[in-house]
């Protein structure tokens, strides 16, 4: 698995659990749906493996698009 692989995982997570608590705060019950099911998806397959991991700094890439994903669906949240 490549450390862009794990970047762009961690980014599609926390991009959209940040986006559902943004759409969720403000009372948009059909946008909470369709995000809440969409991480559900990304966090399923993410979790089958993202953890498995031999590279030495895969915990970097991952918290690096963890972080960049937090900015992004805080900003996308606020858009929807």
């Amino acid at each position: 698995m490549t450390y862009l692989t794990l970047f762009l995982r961690a980014f599609a997570v926390v991009c959209c659990t940040a986006a559902n608590v943004r759409i969720i705060s403000s009372g948009n019950y059909v946008g909470a749906f369709w995000t809440g099911g969409l991480l559900s998806l990304i966090w399923w397959y993410n979790s089958r493996t993202a953890a498995h991991s031999p590279q030495r700094c895969a915990s970097v890439a991952y918290a690096a698009g963890a972080a960049c994903g937090t900015a992004a669906g805080m900003w996308l949240g606020g858009r929807l």
